[in-house]
């Protein structure tokens, strides 16, 4: 279990600086979700296949196969309604709506994984919503109920039912099952992507560089440590310690971008990293 949490929070801090990395690439928001998945979903499949992993996809059962293809759609819907959301509502208020993710998979493990709710969990999930409100909400007063809300919110659906879809690939591991994820995705995306005017944009040697870095660090590497980690651990698990994405992005961007942060988001930052803590940390005694 513990490289099962190893491997997820270091997904999660990988991706929190994509946010700074995509900065820097002058592509619209649905190309650089293109690239990002075309360019992880390649350099898995070559990994899967320097493996020798492709027998597991003969051993593969019909349901893990309608979980995995599920699993690509809701994680395609996921990225294009955030992005989306970025267009119209900006990039703070659309994070608070696609956080509200993992207060659905915990409402969704009790139904679907049987997890029942413990007092560590709530009181974790309560003080990291807390976290993101104070870190974004401030946002939200200025905006009333828009496309880009509802974008934000699909978004927050998509992600708690790509967490449920993933956990229930059983029979395909490794490798290759992140991988089939991201190329299914990117046929998604490439469908929508097409389907909007584009204006061609010359790409420099920085551009190019971080699209590498986009598409092959945080997203095949990025995906697969987080894939791995989803399959082990809880739901609830899942959803708390997720939080350490927009945590990672915000210190971050006071770090290397130089934003200054308000007391207020200092303490959200603080509420997001006490509530994974006791999340994880606090195991109630059980009466005999």
């Amino acid at each position: 279990m513990r490289e099962a949490y190893i491997k997820f929070i270091l997904a999660a801090v990988i991706f929190g600086t994509n946010g700074i990395i995509a900065s820097h690439i002058s592509l619209s928001s649905y190309e650089i979700v293109l690239t990002r998945t075309v360019l992880g979903g390649s350099f898995l499949l070559i990994l899967a296949t320097a493996r020798r992993e492709w027998g597991s996809l003969r051993r593969a059962s019909s349901t893990s196969w309608v979980w995995l293809i599920l699993s690509g759609l809701f994680l395609s819907g996921n990225w294009l309604f955030l992005y989306e959301a970025y267009q119209h509502i900006g990039v703070s208020l659309a994070t608070l709506m696609c956080y509200c993710g993992p207060i659905l998979i915990m409402i969704l493990s009790y139904f679907v994984f049987h997890e029942p709710f413990t007092v560590p969990k709530v009181a974790a999930m309560v003080i990291v919503t807390v976290g993101i409100v104070c870190i974004n909400g401030a946002d939200f007063q200025a905006h009333g109920l828009s496309w880009g809300l509802v974008c934000g919110f699909l978004s927050a659906v998509c992600f708690a039912l790509l967490v449920v879809a993933m956990k229930k690939v059983s029979t395909i591991g490794g490798i290759l099952s992140p991988a089939c994820q991201l190329l299914v995705a990117s046929l998604v995306v490439a469908a929508v992507t097409l389907s909007m005017p584009t204006t061609p944009v010359p790409l420099d040697r920085t551009n190019i560089a971080c699209m590498l870095c986009l598409g092959i660090v945080n997203t095949g590497l990025g995906y697969y440590l987080y894939f791995s980690g989803v399959q082990r651990l809880s739901a609830q698990s899942v959803s708390i310690c997720g939080y350490m994405e927009p945590f990672t992005a915000l210190a971050l961007s006071a770090i290397l971008l130089g934003e200054s942060l308000t007391v207020l988001q200092w303490l959200g930052a603080a509420c997001i990293l006490g509530g994974v803590a006791l999340s994880e940390l606090w195991h109630p005694c059980k009466k005999r």
